[in-house]
């Protein structure tokens, strides 16, 4: 009986082990192409953050000094940094209203579920038309407030650039993250819904004390890849306003195509480092609180 069960014991290793194997496999192609293309080329940024563009010496933190003193990457990174506080729980907050409400409406939910996602099958040129046809000095915008005898207003060289800005990242991104929402909504029992109805609680308090808790583990996702979709938003604000657009949009993305357009490789690598070594902090902070949850 102990040579049976050793010899099982045996083959159950080596199946598991085979198995290993094979996951490792799986995923071996996809791990050398994340090496290749994405893991060894930050390491050069790395190296080349710490030495002098033309001749390649070492430098030291002579770059580091350089980006921090430059009053274009501070404007830059503020302006950066304010749109990602504005615009993430914006995003979150509507987008899961928006998806309890779906989930509500049974007989037009998948309509509107398309309806929400339409804005991320639009090219970027056509949305980029479709903002200048609305917010440009002559677009459509103006010509009703024109109607209402107000003065027109250009829209994208006034204070009013970021307020558009963030009005293009929640419409672009608002349908992604409702139908995210709508997974993490399906996975909670209705069952625990009708006990708590019985119990006398109202659907403000389910809401509280059932739906939130419960999708705490959907939301570190939603919130990391709402914030990693926020940096996509260059693409809209270039096209409409340009290489140097208003102050208040002039973001990292427009100083790094700037410093690329200009060969600063120093600057570009330093400030790639610290952009990099910001975000991973906040994902880590991020993923912490809400392990604690």
């Amino acid at each position: 009986m102990r040579g049976i069960a050793a010899a099982k014991g045996r083959r159950t290793r080596r199946h598991l082990a085979g198995r290993q194997w094979e996951g490792l496999i799986f995923v071996l192609p996809s791990l050398t192409g994340v090496i290749a293309f994405i893991l060894v080329p930050f390491l050069d940024v790395i190296r080349r953050s710490f030495t002098e563009v033309m001749s390649g010496k070492f430098a030291g933190l002579k770059n580091y000094r350089t980006i921090f003193s430059n009053s274009a990457f501070l404007q830059a990174a503020g302006n950066t940094v304010r749109f990602t506080v504005v615009c993430i729980p914006l995003l979150l907050m509507g987008s899961l209203a928006a998806a309890v409400l779906l989930q509500r409406q049974k007989r037009l939910g998948s309509f509107l579920k398309s309806m929400y996602l339409m804005p991320m099958a639009i090219p970027v040129a056509s949305v980029v038309l479709l903002w200048k046809l609305l917010f440009a000095q002559g677009g459509m915008l103006n010509g009703v407030l024109s109607f209402f005898g107000a003065a027109p207003v250009d829209w994208m060289n006034s204070d009013c650039a970021f307020g558009v800005l963030v009005f293009s990242y929640i419409w672009k991104n608002l349908g992604y993250d409702v139908i995210l929402w709508l997974a993490g909504l399906s996975g909670i029992p209705e069952s625990i819904y009708e006990a708590a109805r019985v119990d006398g609680a109202g659907e403000w308090r389910c809401f509280v004390s059932i739906t939130i808790p419960n999708l705490l583990p959907s939301l570190y996702t939603i919130a990391v890849l709402s914030f990693l979709n926020s940096f996509k938003v260059f693409r809209e604000a270039y096209l409409v306003a340009g290489d140097y657009p208003h102050k208040s949009i002039y973001m990292m993305q427009h100083l790094f195509n700037n410093w690329f357009r200009e060969l600063s490789v120093d600057k570009m690598s330093a400030g790639a480092v610290v952009n990099a070594a910001v975000i991973l902090m906040l994902v880590l902070l991020l993923q912490r609180a809400w392990e604690k949850e």
